[in-house]
């Protein structure tokens, strides 16, 4: 019979993806099982996946609710206990953020052993909490911000999780069209700042350059956004963060992007030229010190989203596609970094770690 391991996550893309990729990574050798609150799993497809939903709420959202939330939130660790228990889970993986926090709590009661990712560059809150409880932390880099100085040695650095499929589409198809796929993406959160305060870019952009704008949307720009493409009769392509972007990423020839950990490392890894503006709310400013990271290796251009207004965008886009040869420096910087990462040596990581402790 084969040991079973749980993987918790939840929330956002950023946090339910990389979790997927571990299922995949472990599948073959554990009985996994997914567990993710309400938000998290319209990410997870229930045919493929063994999903349990425990919903957690976020006490500090709403002032006025604090003292329910609180019992909900001791709800959702006596839920979680019952679930490690009855189904004889023995080893976790937490993909951070406070939606795991319950499971996280219970694994202490059910001495499951504990283990965390953490693919940001800044230490996550809920997983400097766990560093003293885990067994190993999954890393990107052993340069991590906030990381506990007693605690380096349980740092196990992985190269970028990816599912098994990515590796396979490696390779960029090469477009000899005159018109370049010009992509903006902001997270499955949406990047407001991205659907709203970059038309006039845009718009100048693509009176210069024969572009075919590819634009993740939410729900609440969506038709903003397609009434401002069709009336400038710009080609554009809409689509939301449930949407495959790997086929996008390989024909794409320059990206505009936040910076969450997941989003840069495949844009690395699809070797696509990429502008990073990080969302400047981001929890302890973990987003700048993940674009920061690549910017360091020469992946990308970095701007902070306050010095936009004190710049004029178009011209610096403009100048960055023009500028062919530090386009390629940048491909090669990108290469360079990612062309270690395969999925058998990450496999191999990720398992012996799992295994040995």
């Amino acid at each position: 019979m084969k040991e079973k391991i749980l993987i918790t996550t939840g929330g956002s893309g950023g946090h339910v993806i990389p979790a997927l990729s571990f299922y995949e990574h472990l599948n073959e050798n554990y009985d996994v099982y997914l567990a993710s609150d309400l938000r998290g799993s319209r990410f997870i497809d229930k045919e493929i996946y063994k999903n349990k939903i425990i919903d957690v709420p976020d006490i500090k959202k709403n002032i006025l609710k604090v003292p329910l939330n609180i019992i909900f939130f001791l709800v959702s660790i006596i839920k979680s206990f019952i679930y490690l228990k009855k189904n004889k889970i023995s080893k976790i993986i937490s993909t951070g953020g406070y939606m795991t926090l319950p499971i996280c709590i219970a694994s202490r009661l059910t001495k499951s052993k504990l283990f965390l990712f953490e693919p940001n560059m800044v230490l996550g809150r809920s997983n400097l909490f766990f560093t003293n409880q885990c067994q190993k932390i999954f890393c990107y880099s052993d340069k991590v911000r906030k990381f506990p100085i007693k605690h380096l040695d349980k740092i196990q650095t992985i190269y970028p999780i990816f599912k098994k499929k990515t590796y396979l589409m490696k390779i960029k198809n090469y477009n000899s069209s005159d018109k370049k796929i010009f992509l903006i993406i902001g997270g499955s959160q949406g990047a407001n700042f991205f659907q709203t305060d970059l038309k006039e870019t845009i718009y100048k952009l693509c009176k210069r350059f024969n572009l075919s704008i590819y634009h993740q949307a939410n729900k609440d720009n969506y038709k903003s956004l397609e009434f401002f493409y069709k009336k400038n009769n710009i080609d554009f392509n809409l689509f939301n963060f449930n949407y495959s972007l790997d086929n996008i990423f390989k024909k794409t020839d320059f990206c505009i992007t936040r910076a969450g950990a997941s989003t840069l490392a495949e844009l690395v890894h699809f070797g696509v030229p990429f502008l990073t503006i990080p969302f400047p709310y981001s929890k302890d400013n973990h987003q700048f010190y993940n674009a920061k990271f690549y910017k360091d290796h020469n992946c990308c251009w970095l701007i902070e989203q306050k010095d936009i207004s004190k710049k004029n965008l178009y011209e610096i886009i403009s100048n960055m596609i023009l500028d062919k040869k530090d386009i390629q420096l940048k491909k090669k910087a990108m290469n360079e970094l990612s062309l270690k990462n395969t999925w058998e040596k990450n496999n191999k990581l990720i398992l012996k770690t799992i295994y040995e402790n």
